[in-house]
């Protein structure tokens, strides 16, 4: 399993947290409602500060 750093995981809840509120959206201005999708945004935003979370992986099913 991936090991995330401390600042990854605080920024994974908060996004959570906001999806749970009501408040969390997406790129496209719509809101969030699957918890998978959360997760990834407060990935993405970790990843954009420095933040120790391993690469984005590329395998979509088909």
């Amino acid at each position: 399993m991936a090991k995330y750093s401390k600042k990854a995981q605080e920024k994974v809840e908060k996004s959570m947290h906001e999806m749970h509120e009501g408040k969390l959206k997406s790129g496209s201005g719509k809101k969030v409602t699957n918890p998978k999708q959360a997760i990834a945004i407060g990935l993405s935003e970790a990843r954009e500060e420095g933040a120790k979370v391993p690469k984005k992986s590329s395998s979509k099913k088909k």
